[in-house]
């Protein structure tokens, strides 16, 4: 049983920072001429830069897979024609040959080999070198979207803008729509709940997450309190790596470490448990004396802005509110539904505190 602290708070910040289904402050769109895909666009970006397109794009390289994600959600992911190596790793469900790659990451783009696959356009997230990739694209007239899907706080806004590029609205609709149920899901169960504390730990040993991180605002919307809310420092996505005595002061009720995202299954979790729990000072923590612990596969707890991290999350904080829902048949839904390719059993990505 995971005992709770004595205050109560309403979950409204975590849920806005989750929003169910907000109007885009970017990604606005004006339809010029005659109805029909030859329509020009007139698009706004996540930047606030206006571009024109002829029409929806029909053929694009894209950066970050993330982003790929959210194409293949809303049925666009076959106009994909180039991607960098990084997605390509995590969704080996994408089917690109070796001369669509045209970079390992976000940074040091080969424009010439963009320039071949001749895209309608190129869309890359705001931490990847768009403003470099913007001028040298222009040399080849091929337009830049800059769309940050790993930004839990504008992942409607990014769903809305990806659905006009590609001309694929009521489809981006669609995954608004069942990211709104799983929010709506947490906010009528877990609305009142007196939150839990929580050390999340993503990929390297005690590197955790502040407020404004995608991972901060998933612990408070499963009804859970970051440890670390009151620090400060943290890098550009707001992590920062802590002092691990200064974990075991704080006393988390539930530890959660989530490894490098892969949609191929990657048995790491008896290492890390051993490795968490052979840790000096952690077997005292309530987390670990009381087997809260949990391990996680980042390709599926950071699915859909992160919405079904903080399902499964909140299913393990608080089991007797959240009572007949299965955070599996969600991952399913998306991974089959919204990816189109198969899942093996949950099980391989995710595994929370033993019973």
């Amino acid at each position: 049983m995971i005992t709770t602290p004595r205050r109560r708070t309403v979950l409204g910040t975590a849920l806005a920072a989750l929003p169910l289904l907000g109007l885009a402050a970017c990604g606005e769109v004006t339809v010029e001429g005659q109805a029909g895909a030859s329509a020009q666009l007139t698009i706004i970006d996540d930047q606030e830069r206006e571009i024109v397109l002829p029409g929806p794009a029909q053929k694009a390289v894209v950066l970050n897979s993330y982003t790929n994600e959210f194409l293949r959600a809303i049925g666009a992911g076959d106009r994909v024609v180039g991607a960098d190596r990084a997605s390509l790793d995590r969704l080996p469900y994408i089917d690109l040959a070796e001369n669509q790659i045209i970079a390992e990451g976000l940074d040091q783009l080969n424009y010439e080999a963009i320039a071949g696959l001749e895209p309608d356009v190129v869309v890359m997230p705001r931490n990847a070198v768009w403003q470099e990739a913007a001028e040298q694209l222009e040399a080849f007239g091929i337009p830049l979207i800059v769309a940050t899907a790993w930004d839990t706080e504008v992942v409607d806004e990014t769903l809305t803008l990806l659905g006009q590029v590609f001309g694929r609205e009521d489809a981006a609709r669609t995954v608004l729509d069942f990211r709104a149920e799983i929010s709506g899901l947490l906010q009528e169960r877990l609305a009142e709940v007196e939150p839990v504390p929580v050390y999340f730990e993503t990929v390297e040993p005690y590197l955790t997450t502040l407020p404004g991180s995608g991972f901060h605002a998933m612990i408070l919307a499963a009804g859970g309190a970051n440890i670390f809310d009151d620090a400060s420092g943290g890098d550009a996505q707001e992590e920062l790596t802590v002092d691990p005595a200064e974990v075991v002061l704080r006393d988390p009720q539930f530890v959660f470490h989530e490894f490098e995202p892969s949609a191929e299954p990657v048995d790491r979790f008896d290492t890390l448990a051993e490795d968490i729990a052979a840790r000096p000072g952690w077997d005292g923590m309530t987390a670990l004396a009381e087997g809260n612990v949990a391990i996680a596969n980042g390709w599926a707890t950071s699915a859909l802005g992160k919405s079904i991290g903080a399902l499964y999350l909140g299913s393990w904080l608080h089991p007797e509110q959240m009572d007949g829902v299965d955070p599996d048949e969600y991952l399913t839904r998306w991974v089959t539904e919204f990816q189109d390719t198969e899942l093996s059993d949950p099980s391989d990505y995710l595994q929370g505190p033993q019973a």
